[in-house]
């Protein structure tokens, strides 16, 4: 392990400081940060955002176990996943999605088959949520490290925003096209991995939306859909895949039409999709963008409608 993350209170943060001027690290200024210090081969950082904190380089492992969970965090869980998580390790499918709540880019959906053996080297790889990794450079490293983990044991499934605006007409709503995405990885994963009982994956609506999408193959797997399902390491395998892909699509289409292809739905998403308007028409923004958002209606009124309330699936 070369690398761990994890989430601090303020009074966390204020005592591990003080740890580490007790053990001789050496603290010296960065940016984004409350603090950073190193000693021998070792960094320590605490971001301010969250806060939490980032142990790099060498001797990672023995730092977690023996300084930080034990003296800062008050638990012990490194080395103990098998204690804690004994389902984590069974052979079952992760699955998660990226770019769903993005103006811009693709609906990515991704896919990665664990037992104990790839769980333990996707762990000792540092492989996390992709939503608690801030670094593009970070999730592209660790997505080739899942990818040589799993033994080729992964799926990705990129619909792009013209093929997503046409299955979005086609379904009339997310929850259905999210779970036909689902269900088109965990198919294709079947076809390599027939045996395997079961599949994990967030929840965004009821089982049976992704049931009802699976053809053939996909009949006798168990659909388990849990609150943080990325705390499972195949899921965080798996988002971390689909974020690499969206990224890389944003970034290599952003370059083709020489305009910065913002993430989410910001300020500078708005201002982008005006230049892509101005530049090459409404009908633009059907080749780059989620038009159901209510950007493309704020944005080309006359050519996207307003989206109706959002559907509650529970109701």
């Amino acid at each position: 392990m070369n690398s761990y993350t994890h989430p601090l209170t303020q009074e966390q943060a204020a005592k591990l400081r003080a740890l580490l001027e007790e053990l001789g690290f050496e603290f010296s200024p960065k940016q984004y940060t409350l603090f950073f210090a190193q000693k021998n081969k070792l960094s320590v950082a605490v971001y301010e955002k969250g806060p939490k904190v980032l142990v790099q380089g060498k001797g990672v492992e023995e730092f977690v176990q023996f300084q930080l969970e034990p003296k800062i965090l008050g638990e012990a869980k490194l080395g103990y996943e098998e204690v804690h998580s004994p389902e984590m390790f069974e052979p079952h499918l992760g699955v998660d999605e990226s770019g769903k709540g993005d103006f811009f880019g693709p609906l990515v959906i991704s896919g990665v088959y664990v037992d104990r053996g790839i769980a333990r080297k996707l762990l000792d790889a540092g492989v996390v949520d992709s939503k608690k990794i801030g670094s593009d450079a970070r999730i592209r490293t660790l997505a080739d490290s899942i990818r040589k983990s799993s033994l080729g044991l992964a799926e990705t499934v990129l619909i792009g925003p013209a093929k997503y605006n046409e299955l979005y007409e086609k379904f009339g709503n997310l929850n259905k096209l999210l779970g036909w995405g689902h269900a088109r990885v965990i198919e294709n994963l079947l076809e390599k991995k027939p045996d395997c009982p079961r599949s994990v994956s967030d929840q965004f609506a009821d089982a049976s939306v992704i049931e009802r999408s699976l053809l053939r193959h996909g009949r006798n797997i168990g659909i388990e859909q849990r609150v943080r399902a990325e705390s499972d390491i195949a899921v965080a395998a798996a988002s971390i895949l689909a974020r690499e892909a969206f990224i890389n699509w944003l970034e290599r289409r952003g370059k083709e039409l020489g305009l910065r292809l913002e993430r989410g739905v910001s300020a500078n998403v708005k201002e982008a999709a005006k230049k892509l308007v101005e530049a090459k028409g409404p009908q633009a923004l059907r080749e780059v963008a989620k038009v159901h958002f209510r950007t493309a209606h704020q944005i080309a009124p006359d050519d996207y409608p307003a989206p109706p309330p959002r559907e509650n699936w529970r109701g």
